[in-house]
C-alpha cells in the first residue's frame, strides 16, 4: 500500500520489489528545499537481464489471457490507483515539486486512461477478407508485438508511464519501464497497483539507473520488440536510430515549442484563462506548454497586461503548502536554464514585464516570467524553454503568425484564439502540429491522438492509434482440403 510518507524505491522485477544486485542507490531530492528525502535502487546489467527474462515470461502468459479478462484486471488496477491517489500524489509533489492539486489530478487522470485502454483492448479486431477462390478462407489477425521497453521523463512521472503502459497491456504486451531516477516513488506507486490487481509476474517491470547504459542495453536486446520514449528531441533521435538499427518499432513523443496565436477578434479573457493557465502548469515543464505567444498588434498591449496580471497572481511555494499554485522547478539544471534564457532575451531586446529571476536561496524557485517585445533571434523563440517563461511577439496578418509558428522544426502542439470560422479553417489546415486546441486549454483525453510531427516525434499515445504501435498484423490464408 502506498503511503504519503516518502520511502526508498526499489526495482520491480518478476513481480517482486528488490534492491539492485550491486546494492547501489541514488539520492532523491525534494526540489522545494534541495534536501535528500529518499533513495532509489540503481540497476546494473545483471538486474536488467533478470528483468528481461521476466518480461519474456510475463508476455508469454499475459498474451494468452483473453482480452475481456485483461480488461477486468486493468480496471482493478485503475480502482486501486483511485483509492491511493492522495498518497501517490503526495509522493509526486515531494519528488517533483508540482502543487499537490496538480499531482492529484495527474494520478486521477491516470485511472481514467487505464480504464479507457482496458475497454479499447476488447475492441482489437481482425477481419475476414473475401477470397478469390471459394475454397480459401482469408483472415487478418491482430497480435501483441511483444515485450516493450519504455523510457519516461520526470515532468509527469505517472502520466508519461500510464499512457504507454495501458496501451501495451491492453494489447497483450508485457512492459518494462526505465522511469526517472529523480521521481521514482510515484511511478512505483502506479505499478504497485497493477501488481496488486493481479497481473502475472513479469508482465510489468520497473528499473532505474544510468539512462544511457539502460537504453543501450535494452533496445538492442532480442527480447524487446517495441520501444517507446518521451523526452528531448536530441535523445529521441539517438534512441530512434538505435531502435532502427535493430529493426525495433518505436514511438517517439519528443520536444515541442507550442505557438499560441491570438487573433485580432480573440476573446482576451478566454485566451489568458486557457493559455495563461496552461503556460504555468507544472512550472512550464510540460511538452505541450504554450511557449511562443503570437498576438495581433491591435490587442497586444491589452493581452500583455492581462498576462502579466495573471502571472503576478500565482502563489509560488512548496507544492504541499496550502494555496500554492506554482511549485519549484524539478531540478537545479532547469533553474540555471531559466536564468540563461532571460539573460539572452534581454540581450536581444526583450523587456522583462514581470519575474525573470530566482526566488529565494533554497529550492529551485523561479518567478513566473513574461517577456515582451521578444526578438525572433532570442533563444526563447527558438528553443523550448521548459519553464515558467512566456514570450510575447506581435503580428499584423494571420498568415504571418502561421508562418512564424511553422518556422521551427518542432510540431507537437499549438493553440489559437479567434471567433472567425475562416480563421479556424486556416489554422486547422495550415499549422504543422500533431495537436491543436482552439479557444480552449489542452484537453488530452485518452480517446484522442497524442503525438507530434517533424522533430516532435512520431506515433500516438492516445486514441485507437496508440494501440496500433503495440500490435502486429498477420495474414492467414487457408485452403480447404
Amino acid at each position: 500500500m502506498v503511503t504519503s510518507s516518502y520511502t526508498d524505491t526499489r526495482l520491480l522485477i518478476d513481480g517482486q520489489w528488490c534492491d539492485a544486485a550491486s546494492g547501489k542507490t541514488l539520492d532523491v531530492l525534494n526540489p522545494a528545499n534541495g534536501q535528500v528525502i529518499g533513495r532509489v535502487a540503481h540497476a546494473g546489467i545483471a538486474d536488467l537481464d533478470r528483468a528481461l527474462t521476466a518480461a519474456q515470461r510475463g508476455f508469454d502468459t499475459w498474451r494468452k489471457v483473453p482480452a475481456h479478462e485483461r480488461a477486468a484486471t486493468m480496471r482493478k488496477a485503475a480502482a486501486l490507483v483511485r483509492e491511493r491517489a492522495e498518497g501517490i500524489a503526495r509522493l509526486m509533489t515531494q519528488e517533483q515539486g508540482k502543487p499537490f492539486a496538480e499531482a492529484r489530478i495527474e494520478v486521477l487522470s491516470a485511472a481514467d486512461i487505464i480504464e479507457w485502454f482496458a475497454d479499447e483492448g476488447r475492441r482489437v479486431y481482425g477481419r475476414i477478407v473475401p477470397s478469390r477462390n471459394l475454397a480459401v478462407q482469408q483472415s487478418v489477425l491482430k497480435e501483441p508485438i511483444g515485450p516493450v521497453a519504455a523510457f519516461t521523463p520526470w515532468n509527469f512521472p505517472v502520466n508519461q508511464v500510464v499512457r504507454k503502459l495501458s496501451a501495451a497491456l491492453a494489447c497483450g504486451c508485457s512492459f518494462l519501464v526505465k522511469a526517472p531516477e529523480e521521481t521514482p516513488a510515484s511511478p512505483a506507486g502506479l505499478l504497485q497497483a497493477f501488481v496488486d490487481a493481479g497481473v502475472p509476474a513479469g508482465t510489468v517491470g520497473l528499473v532505474f539507473g544510468d539512462p544511457a547504459e539502460i537504453s543501450s542495453y535494452l533496445i538492442p536486446h532480442p527480447v524487446i520488440r517495441k520501444v517507446t520514449f518521451t523526452g528531448s528531441t536530441p535523445v529521441g533521435k539517438q534512441l530512434a536510430a538505435l531502435a532502427g538499427a535493430h529493426m525495433k518499432r518505436a514511438t517517439m513523443e519528443l520536444g515541442g515549442h507550442a505557438p499560441v496565436i491570438v487573433a485580432e477578434d480573440a476573446d482576451i479573457a478566454l485566451a489568458i484563462k486557457a493559455a495563461g493557465g496552461a503556460k504555468f502548469r507544472n512550472a512550464g515543464q510540460v511538452c505541450i506548454s504554450p511557449t511562443r505567444f503570437l498576438v495581433h498588434n491591435s490587442i497586444r498591449e491589452a493581452f500583455e497586461a492581462a498576462l502579466v496580471k495573471h502571472a503576478q497572481g500565482l502563489k509560488l511555494g512548496d507544492g504541499l503548502a496550502e494555496g500554492t499554485t506554482l511549485g519549484p522547478l524539478a531540478n537545479a539544471r532547469r533553474l540555471a536554464a531559466m536564468t540563461r534564457i532571460v539573460e539572452n532575451a534581454r540581450a536581444t531586446g526583450a523587456t522583462v514585464a514581470t519575474g525573470g529571476e530566482r526566488v529565494g536561496s533554497a529550492g529551485n524557485f523561479f518567478a513566473p516570467t513574461v517577456l515582451t517585445n521578444v526578438s525572433r533571434e532570442a533563444d526563447v523563440f527558438n528553443h523550448e524553454p521548459f519553464g515558467p517563461v512566456a514570450a510575447v511577439r506581435g503580428f499584423d496578418r494571420l498568415e504571418d503568425a502561421i508562418a512564424e509558428a511553422n518556422r521551427l522544426p518542432y510540431g507537437l502542439a499549438g493553440y489559437a484564439f479567434t471567433r472567425s470560422v475562416r480563421n479556424v479553417h486556416l489554422l486547422s489546415l495550415q499549422l504543422e502540429v500533431g495537436m491543436l486546441w482552439i479557444n480552449q486549454p489542452a484537453t488530452s483525453w485518452p480517446e484522442m491522438p497524442f503525438g507530434g510531427v517533424k522533430d516532435s516525434g512520431y506515433g500516438s499515445e492516445g486514441g485507437p492509434e496508440a494501440m496500433d504501435a503495440y500490435l502486429v498484423t498477420k495474414a492467414v490464408s487457408v485452403t480447404a482440403v
